[in-house]
């Protein structure tokens, strides 16, 4: 199954028989003061230098989030989303809870986008899907509804079930739903990996769609952090998860074994490549003798 995004220029295709497509993370204020200050003040710097470097760090999309506590999202959503597109060419995954927000960003974006995100719950259900049928894009299912995120992974499938369902009856193609089956933290739920797992699994198996996670969340409060994340995301791409949210510069390296390991990289290309790039990057950043 294959989920295509664009942007105006270029196209990424999402799929098992695909290397990993790796969606950038760091456009989101969460626990980041100065991007959040930015937002606010209707600075787009921050964004575009952020755009910058996940791409040249070798991110396939990007996700754009300017959920900031107290602002209104639905002037600075579109705004950012124009910056990234001004700097960058990729896709975009715009990110927000608030539908006004995402149809102005939607309004403004050349190309068909994934949208971040629909949930299980009735309001999301009947705000977003309308939006994602409009516009013709992609959209990212939460695997929650109105009793918020199930420990178990029955409850889990049933709601990605209920998500691509509802879906399809409107008439959205079913490869242009992307399942999230949600990580969270291993430091407060012991059987949060095995769980993930099991979810991912079994709605591969019945649903064949593509999946992403927001891979980071599995470690937050442990150390050693990117140990956890690696481990997790080899275990998650492995399972079914086809464009994990990342942060490209630290986990790219672990991503691109996984791929060759899961014989996506043909002959080794891929990860050769970027081992000779590190290694002549190393080079260039020594101090001659």
């Amino acid at each position: 199954m294959e989920t295509r995004i664009t942007s105006a220029t270029k196209e990424v295709i999402i799929s098992d028989e695909r290397p990993t497509v790796l969606i950038g993370e760091r456009i989101n204020p969460a626990g980041k003061k100065k991007l959040a200050e930015s937002l606010k003040a209707g600075n787009m710097d921050i964004v575009r230098k952020e755009a910058i470097e996940q791409v040249q760090a070798g991110a396939d999309v990007l996700d754009v989030n300017v959920t900031v506590f107290g602002m209104d999202e639905t002037p600075i959503l579109p705004a950012a989303v124009k910056a990234v597109m001004e700097v960058t060419d990729v896709p975009l995954c715009i990110d927000s809870a608030n539908p006004d927000a995402l149809r102005a960003a939607l309004k403004v974006y050349k190309g068909k986008p994934l949208i971040n995100s629909v949930s299980g719950e009735e309001r999301s259900l009947e705000r977003v899907l309308p939006l994602v049928k409009e516009y013709g894009a992609a959209v990212v299912g939460l695997t929650q509804d109105d009793n918020g995120i199930p420990k178990d992974a029955a409850t889990r499938i049933a709601i990605a079930e209920k998500i691509v369902n509802r879906a399809v009856q409107m008439g959205i193609p079913k490869e242009d739903v992307v399942i999230d089956c949600l990580a969270l933290a291993i430091g407060a739920d012991p059987m949060s990996c095995v769980t993930a797992l099991q979810t991912i699994r079994e709605i591969k198996a019945r649903l064949g769609v593509n999946m992403t996670l927001g891979a980071s969340n599995i470690s937050f409060g442990m150390p050693d952090r990117i140990y956890i994340n690696a481990c997790y995301l080899a275990m998650t791409i492995a399972a079914g998860v086809t464009c994990p949210v990342v942060d490209v510069a630290k986990v790219r390296p672990y991503i691109l074994a996984t791929d060759l390991l899961l014989a996506r990289d043909k002959r080794a290309r891929r990860y050769i490549q970027a081992w000779r790039e590190r290694t002549a990057a190393q080079q260039a950043a020594q101090p001659k003798q």
